[in-house]
């Protein structure tokens, strides 16, 4: 089972932050994705555990056919048929589920896999991950991207979890090709608000912070 739309790399190696969407309703996450078109972000996750998330997967993925939309906390192989049928153009594990890789990897999808420790992070990778979500890295910092890719150099790394704003462009000057938010990037207080332009200029300024990265 193959996604129609294949993941745009290009659109999102501009601006490499997944964003992570959860428990939010789907008038609440295309206010989201608008925010996101205007600060020229372009790779949105909706975790499968979130209510309605296939119907907002399909309905983000038609509604803003230029951003790569994608689904987060796969955890087995019905959460991944289930986001490909829904449209997912890339597919996030929080852990190392070997049939769910494969069968991403067969499929051609873009897979990201939460990976923790070196090993698992070398067992994603060598099960053919895009590149392996370092979860949870609120612990562990950028020193520890660095420190990995010593040894592990060909390995691409999406650290998620404690980036923020202040901290995003040391993961990057550590080595990471991409990081995932969520609370830091999707700041609730704007979004309560509804301060969409708000959130616009919040996501325009967290971009600005890597740009001599990219």
């Amino acid at each position: 089972m193959k996604t129609k739309h294949p993941f745009n790399w290009k659109s999102h190696s501009k601006a490499p932050i997944v964003g992570i969407v959860r428990g939010l309703p789907l008038d609440t996450v295309i206010s989201i994705a608008n925010a996101y078109v205007l600060a020229g972000l372009s790779t949105i996750e909706i975790t499968m555990n979130t209510i309605g998330a296939s119907e907002i997967i399909t309905e983000i993925r038609n509604k803003f056919p230029n951003l790569n939309v994608g689904a987060g906390t796969v955890c087995s192989v019905e959460d991944y048929n289930n986001a490909i049928a829904a449209g997912a153009q890339f597919i996030v594990t929080p852990v190392i589920n070997e049939e769910v890789i494969k069968k991403a990897v067969a499929d051609d999808v873009p897979i990201f896999p939460g990976a923790y420790s070196p090993s698992e992070i070398y067992k994603a990778w060598s099960l053919g991950a895009s590149a392996v979500k370092i979860f949870p890295a609120t612990q562990l910092g950028p020193t520890f991207v660095k420190d990995i890719l010593a040894p592990l150099n060909n390995i691409k790394v999406l650290p998620t979890g404690g980036v923020t704003k202040e901290n995003i462009a040391s993961f990057f000057a550590a080595g990471a090709t991409g990081v995932g938010m969520g609370s830091s990037l999707l700041n609730k207080e704007l979004i309560k608000q509804n301060d969409f332009n708000g959130l616009a200029e919040h996501f325009k300024n967290i971009k600005a912070e890597i740009k001599a990265y990219l």
